[in-house]
This record gives structure tokens, C-alpha cells and sequence, in this order.
């Protein structure tokens, strides 16, 4: 396959996932971790899969300075140039726009992925088919407020934990976004898949360098002009630098709120690739191959017994026994044991917040 030498992607890679406590934790989370049991960690699945399209020259990955370390043994593939160091949880907009300021000042015709490290997508030919769709739309977009592209996933069912994007109905494959719509409860969810219009809010956006760093400096013009006083440091010795001095002075703000909901011009692919944005065990669970008595097993060898719906996650061989036990996650990693019903997945927070509390920090 022919790479095309102006399309880059954007790995972010800076979260913890404490929802998937044990297993991931604060210095070693869980796009770093095999979640899947598949031989591959989530950040290096990401990567193969954007590899196929943007040449690995032009993959960059932001993440968090003390998982340099990780990106390096993973991702070799990837130059340490192209390894963006955040000194501070900024949320989403100001990473985005740095990167972007990379890409512009290496290649004005870039046009980038940004992609979160740690989903999990089903059908990679049809993810990249909607890519690409994305990327040419970008590359030859005119319009004098350029295109910004979200892909959105056709929602399955009223789900209550993802955001949705309302589109304006036609027949082309990228839809005019109308709104988007915060976490909705139960019946307003419903009301959306009944109306046909409406994808999951997947977090996976395309767009030119130029394009989102012209809305940058539109709508988010203080941001704009602290990253872009640094512009002539950027991709040199001196960056590093300008990073650190800088960074923390940049507003809290997702790219959500910060650009997306006030341009004029954002489009959605609704895609229908099976996707998860894999945000706690049950998630987890839901996507993977169950036994006949519904039980998921990752990585141990197992002895079950009149048990049923469990999610049984340990180090890889080691043998688990379980009698008795019906939708239960059972989860072991080498130095915490949890076991909580599935229907309480979300008191993992609460649970992490006591072992720290009781244990220490080393633990979360």
C-alpha cells in the first residue's frame, strides 16, 4: 500500500482509566496493557491500525510525561521527536493544537487523525474506508470556514454514557452536524435512536493542520496565540522548553466544547464499524466472545462451576476456580484481587479511592 505523506495521526495516550482498576493504574494505565488478551496492548493496536493509512513517520502520540517510557518500548516505530510530552492535564484543546502546529510547521497540507489510544474497533477495513472518505474531504475542502469531520458510531442502543451528534439527513456520506448533545438520560436516549439522526459521539475527529488551527485561533483565540508564540521553537531543540514554560497556562477545555460546538461547518460520518470506547469492565465484557454459560475469560485457565454472565480477567495462566458465582468481574492482577458484582462496576472509583486510602499510592 501507497502511504500518503500528508496524512499524520494523532494518538492520544494520556489518560489513566481508573475505571479499569486493577489492572490499570496511574503509572501504568490501560492503553498500555494487553485488555483485550489479544497478544497486542490497546495503544499498539491503535497504532497498526492508523499505520495502514499515515506512514509511521507521521504518527505522533500525546501522552503524559511519565509514560515516555512506555510510548518508547511499544511504539518503537515512532521517532522521539513525534512523542508529545504534556507537563499537565490540559484536557483535549490545547494538545490538539499543539500537535496541529507541528504538523503545519513540518507540512501545510497535513491533514490529521486525532484518535483516542484505547478504543476498541471490530471491522478495521471499514474504519479506514470512513477515514479515508474523511481525509479526502479535508485534503480538498474550500470553503472559507473549513471543514472540521467527526466519525460517529450508529448508535445500537439508548446508551446513557456517550454523548450523541444529531446530523441533518441527505445522502452524502458526510452529514451537516446540526448539535451536539450532552450524556442523555434513558428516555431522551431512546427519543434519539427513534429519530434516526443521531450517532454516538466517538471522539475520533478529522481535519486539515490549517483547519482546525484557523478555528483555534477563531474560537479560542487566547489559546491560540500561547501556543502560536512558540511556533518558531516547535520541531526544534528548543521545544521541549517551550512546553514546559508554557503548557500549564492553557485553558481546561475539551475540543468538544472549545471548538467543535461553535463552528459552522462540522461534519459526521455516521460509521457502522463495531466500536467501544472500552470505558470499564462491562464494556469489555460486551465485546468479547462468551462461553456457553456466558462467562468471559481473558488470559487464565479456568475451572467454572455453576456459574454464569462472569467476566474472569487474570495474569496470563494463571488457573482460576469459580463455583457458584452469576455476573460477577473477577479481576487479578499481580498485587490486587477484585471481585464485585457487574451491576456495581461503576463503585470501582470508590473501591480504588479506599485501597489508596488504606494501602497507599503505589496500588492505584
Amino acid at each position: 500500500m501507497i502511504l500518503n505523506k500528508n496524512y499524520y495521526a494523532i494518538i492520544m495516550a494520556g489518560g489513566v482509566g481508573s475505571r479499569f482498576w486493577p489492572l490499570s493504574k496511574a503509572n501504568y494505565p490501560k492503553q498500555f496493557h494487553d485488555i483485550l488478551g489479544a497478544g497486542e496492548t490497546l495503544i499498539e493496536r491503535t497504532f497498526g491500525r492508523l499505520s495502514q493509512t499515515v506512514p509511521a513517520d507521521n504518527v505522533l502520540v500525546l501522552t503524559n510525561e511519565n509514560y515516555k517510557a512506555l510510548v518508547n518500548e511499544q511504539l518503537p516505530q515512532v521517532k522521539d521527536e513525534n512523542i508529545v510530552l504534556e507537563p499537565a492535564m490540559r484536557n483535549t484543546a490545547p494538545c490538539i493544537l499543539l500537535a496541529a502546529l507541528k504538523i503545519y510547521k513540518a507540512n501545510p497540507d497535513g491533514v490529521m487523525i486525532v484518535a483516542p489510544s484505547d478504543h476498541w474497533i471490530e471491522n478495521e477495513s471499514a474504519f479506514l474506508t470512513d477515514l479515508e472518505t474523511a481525509f479526502k474531504a479535508c485534503e480538498t475542502d474550500i470553503s472559507e470556514e473549513k471543514l472540521l469531520v467527526t466519525l460517529g458510531i450508529e448508535p445500537t442502543f439508548p446508551h446513557t454514557g456517550y454523548g450523541y451528534i444529531q446530523y441533518a439527513s441527505g445522502n452524502s456520506a458526510i452529514k451537516n452536524v446540526k448539535a451536539f448533545k450532552e450524556k442523555p438520560d434513558y428516555a431522551t436516549a431512546k427519543q434519539f435512536l427513534a429519530a434516526g439522526n443521531y450517532s454516538w459521539n466517538a471522539g475520533i475527529f478529522i481535519w486539515s493542520a490549517k483547519a482546525i488551527i484557523e478555528a483555534f485561533e477563531k474560537y479560542l483565540p487566547e489559546m491560540y496565540a500561547l501556543f502560536n508564540s512558540g511556533y518558531e521553537d516547535l520541531n526544534t531543540e528548543k521545544e521541549e522548553a517551550f512546553i514546559q514554560e508554557h503548557y500549564e497556562q492553557a485553558e481546561n477545555i475539551s475540543i468538544d466544547y472549545g471548538i467543535l460546538e461553535k463552528s459552522g461547518n462540522v461534519g459526521v460520518i455516521p460509521a457502522t464499524f463495531d466500536w467501544s470506547d472500552l470505558g470499564a469492565w462491562g464494556a469489555l465484557y460486551d465485546n468479547l466472545e462468551k462461553d456457553s454459560e456466558n462467562n468471559v475469560v481473558v488470559n487464565a485457565k479456568t475451572v467454572i462451576r455453576e456459574s454464569k454472565g462472569n467476566l474472569i480477567r487474570s495474569e496470563k495462566g494463571k488457573v482460576v476456580v469459580v463455583d457458584g458465582l452469576q455476573d460477577y468481574i473477577v479481576v487479578d492482577s499481580k498485587e490486587v484481587l477484585v471481585i464485585m458484582p457487574k451491576a456495581k462496576e461503576q463503585d470501582v472509583k470508590i473501591m480504588r479511592a479506599l485501597v489508596q486510602e488504606k494501602y497507599g499510592d503505589d496500588l492505584v
